[in-house]
């Protein structure tokens, strides 16, 4: 059933195509959206309107800011990261350069405000405080995420709230703009918006194993992207939790070092096995869907609202990319 609204999207979003000039502006726009990905916030977004009674046309430009927001954070972390691939492909960095994906990344946060300029008052007033807070949130989430890669005694407290901010809090606004639209209470709103943090709570960490453990071929960044950066995911502090000693030390010696090998990686991924880390984080995967999906039974929504989220979210613990 998700197809329908992936088309219903695609479909808007080929009809809203970028402006021709200056070329160095908007290519690179147009290139990082045509990445596609299975552009799941705006999705969201469309689903939350109609479990709401709502016309799901009427949010097809609220989920187009999003993804706009969406993709401007990726073109920004992808320069702080220093990734050579996003889906597969040479991200706008490394295809062009640092000044563009800079330049080309902050348009796109002002097109995702410029997309719900449509929307009248009072709903124009709620959508744009909440993606205002949203994106501060992020920023907030992202910082943490850059000060955790040069402390060894982050709790795993501390990076959960860091990808709350960094990665949850856009998908619950995902959700919550979506439900306004499709006339939600405030109350309701708020549900459906701490169901959403749970998901993407799961989202996050499944990303953090996949990147350690999926295949490169459908998980379409660089496998092991963030061991050799020494970006200390969920698995890096669940070694930390509960590997012995000598995994503890072996785990702290290769991410006290610069080098950037295959061989770095496997003798990561060895003890991220050996020390119960890549058991304990799918665990975390499913305790967080569980959690989110007792939050939508809290709900009042159609049934069919109902059933599509439970399907998103059963969808997400079992992907690959």
């Amino acid at each position: 059933m998700l197809f329908k609204y992936q088309n219903l999207f695609t479909n808007y979003l080929e009809q809203n195509q970028q402006k021709e000039e200056p070329i160095g502006l908007y290519l690179p726009i147009t290139y990082i959206l045509s990445l596609g990905g299975k552009r799941l916030r705006p999705l969201l977004t469309l689903i939350a309107t109609e479990a709401f009674g709502g016309d799901v046309k009427n949010s097809l430009a609220a989920a187009l800011s999003v993804e706009f927001f969406h993709n401007f954070t990726l073109m920004h972390d992808d320069i702080m990261d220093a990734a050579p691939l996003r889906r597969g492909r040479p991200t706008v960095h490394h295809k062009w350069n640092n000044n563009t994906g800079i330049l080309s990344g902050d348009a796109m946060l002002i097109q995702a405000y410029q997309c719900i300029e449509i929307y009248g008052d009072p709903l124009f007033g709620k959508l744009n405080k909440q993606l205002s807070k949203t994106a501060l949130e992020v920023c907030e989430g992202q910082q943490y995420d850059m000060d955790f890669e040069v402390q060894n005694d982050v709790t795993i407290s501390a990076y959960l709230e860091m990808i709350r901010l960094k990665t949850a809090v856009l998908v619950g606004y995902s959700l919550k703009i979506g439900s306004w639209i499709g006339n939600a209470t405030d109350q309701e709103a708020d549900l459906i918006y701490e169901f959403g943090v749970l998901l993407g709570m799961a989202f996050q960490i499944q990303d953090d194993y996949l990147d350690a453990f999926g295949d490169p071929k459908d998980f379409g960044k660089q496998v092991g992207g963030d061991i050799i950066e020494n970006k200390k995911t969920i698995l890096y502090h669940e070694v930390m939790k509960s590997g012995n000693t000598k995994e503890k030390e072996a785990l702290i010696q290769w991410y006290n070092t610069i080098e950037k090998t295959n061989q770095k990686v496997i003798a990561v991924k060895g003890i991220f096995k050996s020390s119960g880390a890549s058991i304990a984080t799918k665990k975390l995967v499913a305790s967080y869907t569980e959690d989110a999906f007792k939050k939508l039974e809290t709900i009042t929504i159609s049934k069919k609202g109902k059933n599509l989220l439970i399907e998103f979210g059963q969808n997400l613990m079992n992907r690959k990319l």
